[in-house]
């Protein structure tokens, strides 16, 4: 069995959702492909171990994406089956918002525009240190609308911290409606390599286009932060959901579950 499928990433999401009677699917779904490459073949972690002290970081800034998160930490086995079941009831751990109680989970985020901050904090404890670790941060094209996140990136350029690769989740939506209409970014790789950042532009469902990139930043020791600019759709996966801004706030019921189960089964 491949690890980290991304079909099977979305259907744990869809059945998390469904059992916790909760939100933020579709922004879920559009950084599947952006994680599932990164815990699979980059993200230097001890399977036995979350807490190993030589981990790369990875801090999930858009911390409403967490059932992507978990869904892979569910694939290291770090949370068990029968708690991702249990996702958002009483009791569990598993809540909708990122939270650092779980192992492999850095940071609590939600609050958006502080988990890039924390992000370069660990990069630079790192850089410190003198260690090897990557510190990769997600964020959300919404989430840019807040100015820590560009007090965060002048700190990260002025600090040469070419070990903090920023992924930026570009969806083209936030909760209340298209970026462009709420806060329009404009050019967003323009804007990160303004900032003093090496950029690089991708489909970000594209699998070997993830996998390349990752590689390629990974290597570049130039004194510039990164910034991978993914290009993703809202709800990927399912095509009812697709760039359809209602499933940000949207409760399946059980006929929306069953056909959002099917159309991923059915999708080669």
């Amino acid at each position: 069995m491949k690890r980290f499928d991304s079909k099977r990433i979305r259907k744990t999401i869809l059945e998390m959702a469904f059992s916790g009677s909760t939100v933020h699917i579709g922004c879920a779904f559009s950084i599947v492909e952006l994680l599932a490459v990164l815990y699979r073949a980059h993200l230097r972690v001890d399977p036995k171990s979350p807490e190993w002290a030589g981990r790369d970081y990875l801090v999930l800034s858009k911390g409403h994406g967490v059932m992507a998160q978990y869904a892979c930490l569910g694939e290291l086995e770090w949370i068990g089956k029968g708690e991702l079941e249990r996702y958002f009831g009483n009791g569990t751990r598993l809540k909708g918002l990122a939270d650092a109680h779980v192992p492999g989970v850095e940071a609590t985020t939600g609050s958006l525009g502080h988990g890039l901050s924390v992000a370069v904090g660990l990069a630079l404890g790192a850089k410190r240190s003198a260690t090897d670790q990557i510190c990769y941060a997600l964020v959300g094209d919404g989430e840019l609308n807040e100015g820590t996140i560009w007090e965060a990136a002048l700190f990260a350029s002025q600090f040469k911290l070419d070990n903090l690769i920023v992924i930026v989740d570009v969806n083209g939506f936030q909760a209340m409606g298209r970026t462009d209409d709420v806060i329009g970014l404009g050019d967003i790789r323009a804007k990160f390599d303004a900032f003093g950042f090496e950029t690089v532009l991708i489909d970000g469902h594209d699998e070997n286009a993830i996998d390349a990139v990752y590689g390629q930043l990974r290597l570049s020791k130039n004194g510039k932060p990164k910034a991978i600019i993914a290009e993703t759709v809202k709800g990927k996966g399912v095509p009812f959901m697709e760039n359809e801004n209602v499933w940000h706030y949207t409760r399946l019921n059980a006929q929306t579950f069953g056909a959002a189960i099917s159309a991923l089964e059915g999708d080669a």
